[in-house]
This record gives C-alpha cells, structure tokens and sequence, in this order.
C-alpha cells in the first residue's frame, strides 16, 4: 500500500502550532499540534474531548461556520485536525485563535455533554481544556500564514 502523507511528516521535529496537513480542492485540511509528538505529555482524554465538544460547538457558530466540514482529536491526543472548505489561511488562523480564546474562558455546562447527545458524555476535564486553550491562544495570537508550513 501507499504511504499516506501524514505519516510522511517527521513527527520528531514538529512543534505546537498550526499547520496545513493537505489541501484537497477546496478543502484544507489544518493540524492543531497541542503537544510535540513523543516528547510532551499526551492530553488525557477528557481535555481533549471536552475541547472537542467546546471547539466544535463554537467554531460552527462562527463566521465561518457554514465552511466547516470537521473538527476532532488526532488519536495520538497531540492534538486536532479542522477541515474547511474554502477559507483564507488568515481567517482560519483568526478562528481558531478566537476559539481557543472562548474556551479559556468558558464557563457552564459543556455542550452536548449528556447522555442523549453523547456516547462517552462523563469523560470531561474542563479545567484542563481551559488550561489547554489557554496556551494555545497565547501561541496562536501571534501565528501568521508564514508559519503554518510544517518546518524540517
């Protein structure tokens, strides 16, 4: 079988960030490093999916929603990946930052964490999802399309 890319990308040299991973069409395709593979911890299971419920729900709200075809975790728990169709690199480093922003200071109930709307809706950490956040909005504030090439 053929390789795929992303296991072409030396993951010993990625940084926290985010970057394009593929671009199909119009579709791109973002990784959302969190973590550096193999060296920093992994994020537990319920930071990462309590940022999925957060982000998801917040990104779709946005202006733009409507071009959003997926966000979730990367197995590896070091991070996530966002698929959009049709968005300016800029504006989507700008959505993400304001997202990571918004769950830094999130307070309440974390949508779509019941029973009915979830099948593993117990495994939450909105403490760290808010501490993950936060350092990801810090670095990203500063992040521009010149950066979102994987570097090495």
């Amino acid at each position: 079988m053929e390789r795929i890319a992303s296991f072409s990308v030396d993951h010993t040299k990625l940084k926290c960030g985010m970057y394009i991973s593929r671009v199909d069409g119009d579709i791109v395709t973002y990784d959302i490093r969190t973590r550096r593979p193999n060296i920093d911890e992994v994020m537990d299971t319920g930071t990462a999916h309590s940022i999925e419920h957060l982000f998801a729900t917040k990104i779709r709200n946005c202006e733009i929603g409507p071009d959003v075809i997926y966000f979730g975790p990367m197995g590896c728990r070091t991070g996530f990946y966002l698929l959009v169709r049709s968005t300016d690199h800029k504006k989507a480093i700008e959505m993400v930052t304001d997202t990571f922003k918004w769950i830094s200071e999130y307070e309440g109930d974390i949508p779509g964490a019941s029973p009915i709307e979830c099948g593993n809706y117990s495994d939450q950490n909105l403490i760290g999802a808010k501490s993950e956040s936060k350092r990801m909005y810090e670095l990203l504030s500063k992040w521009s399309e010149n950066k979102l090439n994987y570097e090495g």
